[in-house]
């Protein structure tokens, strides 16, 4: 069993909050698709009790080792997971079921519910919830087994100690938790991204820009600054009077509007949807999809070793307390 007290570097990542309850120490992973598995694979791996749900559960094969898979919850008996966490396709109606499901399954318990959405609404997914006081959304990024950071966000009732909660099992995994304390759709990683995707679609669809050219603006200033300095402090360092200025210039000028980019939407309607498909952006012709997805895993892997090796040689002296909005 892991330890949520310490991680295997002796440190208190993992150490359980002050006000949270009983540390969680069983998981049912709901859906074996690709998340799915990845993810039952970091708990397995940690000592988790893992179950897997999956209507495949008699055909599965290569299960991570210590876990075992149940096609109904009924098979379960009295093991009454402390965590349930749902891969059910992107569907609100799909993923309420599943959630029916438990809660049918384990009325008295105080099993704790999770979507794995990366853009549904945690307020609707919610609204069909007998405790929603009891739901949190947990985004992982692919590949799951190997990306070191997850989102665990609160739903519309839960408390601040149950996000600590689960966000303290992830960690005891090995991975970085991020918490957020308020639903917002979209978790943060993602309002991110698609805030700078939409502009960097749009630069695209007006001939500004090719993705090849913001890719490598990307790659070469965006990607190396953020990695050091992240996004906030890298605007502390070059000091907030020029930024504020820019700002005044650039914002009025970027491209706002609600809506979804149309060239975007238009490629995916054609079936350019990307390397599976052969095309997308970039012409993917001849590429072996799970040979490149491999590459590009194992090359994060090492980028984020020698990231982790360069911050302990320059952490002393450098590391900064941010202050509270409030009292900026």
């Amino acid at each position: 069993m892991h330890d949520n007290n310490k991680n295997e570097t002796g440190s208190d990542r993992g150490a359980v909050h002050a006000g949270a309850t009983q540390a969680i120490g069983s998981v049912l992973i709901c859906g074996y698709g690709v998340m799915g598995q990845g993810v039952a694979t970091t708990f397995a791996a940690a000592g988790f009790r893992t179950v897997i749900l999956s209507r495949r559960a008699d055909s599965l094969a290569n299960l991570p080792s210590g876990a075992r898979a149940v096609s109904r919850l009924q098979q379960l008996g009295d093991d009454v997971p402390d965590l349930a966490i749902e891969f059910a396709p992107e569907d609100v109606e799909a993923k309420q079921t599943v959630y029916r499901q438990l809660e049918e399954a384990f009325p008295e318990s105080d099993l704790v519910i999770a979507t794995g959405t990366s853009g549904f609404d945690l307020v609707r997914l919610a609204s069909s919830l007998v405790r929603p006081e009891r739901f949190v959304g947990m985004h992982y990024f692919m590949p799951a087994d190997s990306s070191p950071v997850v989102e665990v966000m609160s739903g519309p009732q839960t408390s601040a100690a149950l996000v600590d909660r689960v966000a303290d099992a992830v960690e005891a995994t090995g991975k970085d938790a991020v918490r957020l304390y308020k639903p917002t759709i979209g978790y943060l990683v993602n309002r991110l991204q698609h805030a700078i995707l939409h502009e960097a679609y749009y630069l695209i669809e007006a001939g500004v820009a090719s993705a090849a050219d913001i890719d490598h603006a990307a790659r070469r200033l965006l990607a190396p600054r953020m990695c050091l300095n992240g996004l906030i402090q890298q605007k502390d360092i070059s000091g907030l009077k020029p930024h504020a200025d820019a700002q005044l210039s650039i914002v009025p000028a970027l491209f706002h509007n609600h809506s979804p980019n149309p060239m975007l939407q238009a490629m995916v309607a054609r079936g350019q949807t990307g390397l599976n498909a052969g095309r997308g952006f970039y012409d993917w012709t001849g590429t072996d999809p799970e040979q490149e997805r491999a590459r590009v895993s194992r090359t994060l892997k090492a980028l984020l070793t020698f990231l982790d090796t360069l911050e302990q040689k320059t952490v002393s002296g450098t590391a900064r307390q941010p202050i509270a909005p409030h009292d900026a």
